[in-house]
């Protein structure tokens, strides 16, 4: 979800986690009957990611490879499914969505081209809380994006350190190396707390990308082995990565040297 607001027209009716959108210079947006936008999808590109934020949720493309069948990409959080559009048009890997609200999926499939499930892709209807934390997911999803926001955008729905533990299980525990991407608003109160539970989550491996004009600070938190890396190694692999996808991931990369030296 992306902190910045836009003027909404209002095309359906409902409580606030009725999905609404609105268009602009070729953008479709979703919002929850609020002005605060929840995705966004190019009418003419649908697979390019739009808003800054979900292109800097790619960023563990720095670390790792797409996972191969039978693990998959997990979205927490389907928003206007820029994500899944994404990795279904760019990788080869299988995608789960986890996603509580049946409408917004059914919103999805018929205004922002979300594909029905089939054996690469799948919607799970369920509470991002209870999905994590359910043992049959252990190690399903090496790489986790976690987008949960809720229509008044008072900071991300689930962000306890039980549920940053289960994102760690979910994409490893100690098991695997594994990379969780958050969405966090820098400048929102919940901004400290959800960094304090990811560093006791995940033992302080936590990175933090820089905050953007919208407001939105993407964290990386890593699990499984130490990652073997060096400076010359990720810079090398931002340029394959800025090539192959054309992400700004070299840019990323020299934003998070500090930390990969600590």
């Amino acid at each position: 979800m992306s902190l910045r607001r836009m003027p909404l027209r209002r095309t359906a009716p409902g409580p606030l986690d009725e999905p609404t959108f609105s268009e602009q210079q070729g953008i479709r947006y979703l919002h929850f009957g609020t002005p605060w936008i929840q995705g966004a999808m190019s009418l003419r590109k649908p697979d390019r990611l739009v808003l800054e934020y979900t292109r800097q949720m790619m960023a563990w493309l720095l670390f790792l490879d797409p996972p191969e069948a039978p693990s998959a990409i997990g979205v927490l959080g389907l928003g206007a499914g820029s994500l899944v559009r994404f990795c279904l048009a760019h990788t080869g890997s299988p995608v789960r969505a986890v996603e509580w609200n049946p409408r917004v999926t059914a919103a999805c499939r018929m205004l922002f081209r979300v594909p029905e499930d089939d054996e690469r892709f799948e919607v799970v209807h369920a509470d991002a809380g209870d999905w994590v934390a359910d043992i049959a997911q252990r190690g399903s999803c090496p790489v986790l994006m976690v987008d949960l926001y809720d229509a008044e955008a008072r900071g991300p729905v689930r962000d306890s350190v039980e549920f940053y533990r289960g994102c760690r299980q979910v994409v490893g525990g100690r098991a695997q190396a594994g990379v969780v991407a958050v969405n966090l608003f820098g400048s929102h109160d919940s901004f400290e707390p959800n960094i304090a539970h990811l560093n006791e989550a995940f033992d302080g491996r936590v990175a933090l990308l820089p905050e953007i004009d919208e407001g939105n600070r993407v964290a990386l938190a890593f699990a499984g082995p130490p990652l073997q890396v060096d400076a010359a190694a990720v810079l090398a692999r931002a340029e394959t990565v800025e090539q192959q996808y054309l992400l700004p991931a070299r840019k990323w990369a020299r934003s998070l040297m500090p930390a990969m030296r600590r």
